[in-house]
């Protein structure tokens, strides 16, 4: 059975703050062991109030401490806004606490705009050394080599798998060149998903990582008893990309009943392409969603965005996700 993994916002609701907004993210990664889930992601971004993992490496770690075995990392960390050295030390130091549990997924865009890119020091035109960033991130977290005058001290030796994230034919090359995972962001911009996994499976070079290609695909899934419900539950993920298009982000709202009252025509018809990947219903029209995309893309994996509003309904989503993908290999 193709394994499932979460991708998980850590959103900041009308109800929930930052702290609540973590803990909740450490109970669903705890919930999601149980359930079969492979490994639980956050992201990096920033000047975003209702996003709260914008110190990814520190979130990670606070997930990872109340969990025992799933796998856990950053979907990702956007390297051009950190030299490859800290990066390196933040996660070796992840991977020396919990051993042979850490991700390390890759980003080239800022996570951000370009007044933040300015409060964080970085030029921009940093994202251009990012196939060089890869290299050397990837020489810090491996064993020292004789005559080495800088050391990522605690990561020299833990080779902590590298993947490489993104949206265009640009991620799915370098990918492929370093012979890297790589992970589709076809929850956000899937308009590219298709050529992107053919350049990468086409263009794979074996490396000391990654004997084969190995392609994870991103995909908003949110589940309900009904599929009624969980279309009023999809609205708070449909109210977050139009903010998102009137440059009025803010926290997350809960779902309405009408998303029709919610946005103009002009903003659904911006949003529709975005969210065009979808999978949202209850759990049959789920398990046949879901198996319509990997018969599709032939994805290793999928990653999963479930973007509702209560933390009780999101547990309750990813667990029939879970349950009908179970019931279908059965």
């Amino acid at each position: 059975m193709t394994p499932l993994s979460i991708l998980d916002l850590v959103r900041i609701t009308q109800d929930t703050d930052a702290h609540g907004a973590l803990d909740n993210a450490r109970d669903l990664a705890r919930h999601a062991e149980d359930w079969g889930y492979r490994r639980f992601w956050v992201a990096e971004h920033h000047n975003m109030a209702g996003v709260a993992s914008a110190a990814t490496a520190v979130v990670i770690g606070h997930v990872a401490a109340g969990t025992r075995t799933i796998r856990v990392g950053a979907g990702g960390i956007m390297l051009p806004n950190h030299a490859p050295l800290v990066i390196a030390e933040q996660f070796g130091t992840l991977e020396r606490l919990f051993p042979g549990r850490i991700d390390l997924g890759l980003g080239r865009a800022p996570g951000t705009d370009q007044l933040t890119l300015r409060a964080l020091r970085r030029s921009p035109m940093a994202s251009e050394e990012f196939p060089r960033d890869v290299l050397e991130l990837q020489a810090f977290l491996a064993p020292v080599m004789p005559g080495q005058r800088i050391q990522a001290v605690p990561a020299a030796g833990t080779n902590v798998p590298l993947w490489i994230l993104g949206s265009s034919l640009f991620g799915a090359s370098l990918a492929a060149e370093y012979g890297l995972p790589y992970a589709f962001a076809s929850h956000f911009a899937p308009g590219e998903l298709l050529r992107a996994l053919q350049v990468y499976r086409s263009r794979f070079k074996p490396s000391e990582q990654l004997a084969r290609p190995y392609a994870m695909v991103g995909v908003n899934v949110i589940a309900a008893e009904t599929d009624a419900e969980a279309k009023r539950l999809a609205t708070t993920q449909q109210m977050s990309f139009t903010n998102l298009i009137r440059g009025t982000r803010g926290l997350s709202r809960p779902p309405i009943s009408n998303i029709e009252d919610y946005w103009s025509p002009e903003e659904k018809a911006q949003v529709a392409p975005m969210l065009a990947r979808s999978v949202v219903g209850a759990p049959e029209a789920v398990a046949a969603g879901l198996d319509a995309l990997i018969a599709e893309t032939a994805a290793d994996e999928l990653i999963i965005v479930s973007d509702v509003y209560d933390h009780a309904a999101r547990l309750r989503s990813f667990e029939l996700i879970a349950q009908c993908r179970a019931e279908r290999a059965a």
